[in-house]
């Protein structure tokens, strides 16, 4: 049910004309990515009715805007795929970005999951004395209509991944080059030939560095942090899959020291080249801190080699070089922002109801 706004009810001079109310009589679900499509798949199941609003104009925009060509899902495909309908058989263990959009697309018309898209939530806010949510979005096209979501239900389904982080590095808006974040990064190939610094040694950091040295380009790429390095298989078992066995049976302390153990014999000292590991061991750490151990496939032969160059900290940047914390001062044709992402709840004024 729609329930138009009569625009002389607002006291303030606003027009509401192009604002209105829809009832869902079941739950909103914020988000069309794996999860919120994994939730309306069982909603739809159940008989449930349910409104999924999305705030790009396509299901996974994460995955298809804002990731490299390269990229493959870093675990094994049975742990990836989503409720009720597994990856088909013909894919190989470790799907390619295309293979897991089109999984995710078969996905949402077989369950005929069918998102609002450009519908960017504002705010979610629960009305105590109706019992209910009231979800406001802007819709993203040059109209800006808005529309307000009322539901007993609120799912957000926004993920860990939607927002990027640009840290605040002296210099940096004085630097010459160019300048983005890795989730603008698509391939090597634009920059062959060129010096790039890339700022971060997380899971993006290191295939960003490999794909640059793919391309003919040199990475240079900033270590601040120390950062735990696994191979992705153990064994003929990929690494996640084994963690998850011994954890079955053993604590999880002792479960780190075997993947630690694994880590050193098949990679090796890695600190000589720069690459320090963290007190803590790589699941505790992912448990108390949600930093993700680094899955190897491939840099770490690249560094051994000096095809990608492991550097300390920035100190500043100028016009066409960088400072390191070391003294060290390098020239830099351009700069890769591989800094992470967080949730988009940051950005969301999401007010909880009061029992």
């Amino acid at each position: 049910m729609d329930l138009m706004f009569n625009p002389s009810s607002s006291g303030n001079g606003e027009d509401l004309s192009s604002r209105r109310s829809v009832w869902v009589n079941g739950p909103v679900v914020v988000g069309a990515g794996p999860s919120g499509l994994a939730v309306g798949a069982c909603l739809k199941e159940q008989g449930v009715p349910f409104v999924v609003l999305e705030r790009a104009d396509c299901i996974a925009s994460l995955w298809q805007n804002r990731t490299y060509d390269r990229v493959k899902l870093h675990l094994p495909k049975q742990f990836c795929q989503l409720p009720k309908m597994p990856f088909p058989d013909s894919f190989p263990e470790y799907p390619t970005k295309r293979q897991f959009i089109e999984y995710l697309e078969s996905y949402a018309m077989h369950f005929e999951i069918n998102p609002h898209f450009n519908e960017c939530v504002q705010s979610a806010k629960y009305d105590n004395t109706f019992d209910l949510w009231r979800v406001k979005t802007v819709d993203q096209g040059p109209a800006g209509r808005e529309i307000e979501y009322l539901c007993r239900w609120l799912v957000v389904a926004t993920g860990e991944n939607a927002e990027c982080v640009v840290p605040d590095i002296d210099g940096l808006a004085h630097f010459g080059g160019k300048v983005i974040h890795s989730s603008e990064y698509k391939s090597g190939d634009s920059f062959r030939g060129q010096k790039v610094l890339v700022v971060g040694c997380g899971n993006s950091g290191m295939e960003v560095s490999l794909d640059l040295s793919n391309h003919d380009a040199q990475p240079f790429m900033v270590c601040r942090n120390s950062v735990h390095i696994l191979p992705r298989d153990i064994m003929g078992k990929s690494t996640f899959e084994l963690a998850m066995l011994l954890m079955k049976w053993i604590p999880l302390w002792l479960v780190d020291k075997i993947l630690l153990f694994f880590a050193w014999v098949i990679l090796g000292d890695m600190q000589k080249y720069g690459l320090k590991r963290p007190n803590p061991g790589p699941l505790e750490l992912k448990n108390e801190q949600g930093k993700s151990p680094v899955l190897d496939i491939g840099a770490l032969a690249k560094i051994r080699s000096g095809d990608i160059n492991v550097v300390p900290g920035i100190k500043t940047f100028y016009a066409s070089s960088v400072e390191l914390v070391d003294g060290v001062t390098m020239e830099v044709d351009s700069v890769i922002l591989a800094t992470g992402k967080v949730s988009s709840l940051t950005r969301m004024d999401i007010r909880k109801p009061h029992f």
